[in-house]
């Protein structure tokens, strides 16, 4: 009987320190074969500095990590054939063509030609560029960039793929068929993604879990529903069109019981409350001789969590 496969990545307290400025502080992680893990933060806050040390760039002060069972600063190229990584910038040699961009990235991986030459193909295929294989890079719009940078992350089969913010440059069209991608890679493929991004409903439509990060700490880890229930954003939120809404409704439905809040804007009232209060405020609404329009309840995105951890961080 098997156990359970080994965490792709694994950190245990990782640490970095500049001089006297600490960049990661006790950072602990674990990714599962085929999780999609959204890396979240403001800038500055040890994202970048925690992706560096899981690919062996930079070497943690304290702590452990360890990627695909191996140790990223002992053994970097070890890991690097196992893993796919695409920074925020893409770089490629502009005068070379794109596939010929990828024909140079499978030598460098020691991927035999006829497997290269097959696997170059249907990767351009697939990140929709194979009318563009043989345009210099250098004619490429960056949103061209990015998928041909997928494409070259994927050229050698990784098990863990990180990706830095890889929707930028994309348009619309762009952005959904590369989430679309990551569902496919995780589901499909069974291969794990990282996914570092400051578009918050990017990743909440495709991450199994999400970690924050702020000041060089994981302040909060876990499903969306994990993080509502650590921060103050959990209960419900409730939006009430009006006509006839006056202050006296506004007050009648703030002191609703389980109600933390009734702010009007315009026709619009949106309710915050502990508890379900959409039959109680449709009664306070016919009870004051206002007429309701509507009434739509809304669940708690990863906006809201992410923001209410940063504004009750700023006051505390």
């Amino acid at each position: 009987m098997t156990g359970a496969p080994s965490p792709l990545i694994e950190a245990d307290g990782l640490s970095k320190v500049y001089g006297g400025f600490t960049a990661v502080d006790g950072v602990d992680l674990t990714i599962a074969e085929g999780e999609v893990f959204g890396f979240l933060g403001p800038n500055g806050s040890g994202k970048s500095t925690t992706i560096l040390m899981m690919l062996g760039l930079t070497e943690p002060s304290g702590g452990t990590v360890r990627v695909c069972g191996l140790d990223p600063a002992r053994d970097p190229l070890a890991v690097k054939r196992q893993v796919g990584y695409l920074p925020e910038s893409v770089g490629f040699y502009g005068d070379m063509t794109g596939a010929d961009n990828l024909r140079f990235t499978a030598q460098l991986n020691r991927i035999p030609r006829p497997a290269a030459e097959e696997r170059v193909a249907g990767l351009l295929a697939m990140v929709e560029l194979a009318d563009a294989a043989n345009q210099p890079v250098a004619q490429y719009s960056r949103g061209m960039r990015q998928r041909l940078g997928l494409a070259d992350v994927l050229l050698k089969e990784p098990r863990l793929v990180i990706l830095d913010d890889p929707t930028l440059g994309l348009d619309p069209a762009g952005v959904v068929w590369l989430l679309g991608l990551i569902e496919e890679l995780s589901a499909e493929r069974g291969i794990a993604v990282f996914l570092s991004s400051h578009q918050l409903h990017e990743v909440q439509r495709v991450c199994h879990r999400v970690g924050i990060m702020s000041h060089g700490k994981m302040v909060l880890q876990g499903t969306v529903a994990d993080l509502t229930a650590q921060t103050d954003a959990g209960g419900f939120g409730v939006t009430l069109s009006v006509e006839g809404a006056d202050d006296a409704l506004d007050a009648a439905l703030a002191a609703l019981p389980g109600a933390r809040s009734a702010t009007r804007s315009g026709g619009e009232i949106a309710i915050e409350s502990e508890a379900d209060v959409r039959a109680e405020a449709a009664a306070a609404v016919h009870a004051h001789g206002a007429r309701l329009l509507a009434l739509r309840s809304r669940d708690r995105t990863l906006e809201d969590i992410y923001l209410r951890y940063f504004q009750e961080a700023a006051v505390a």
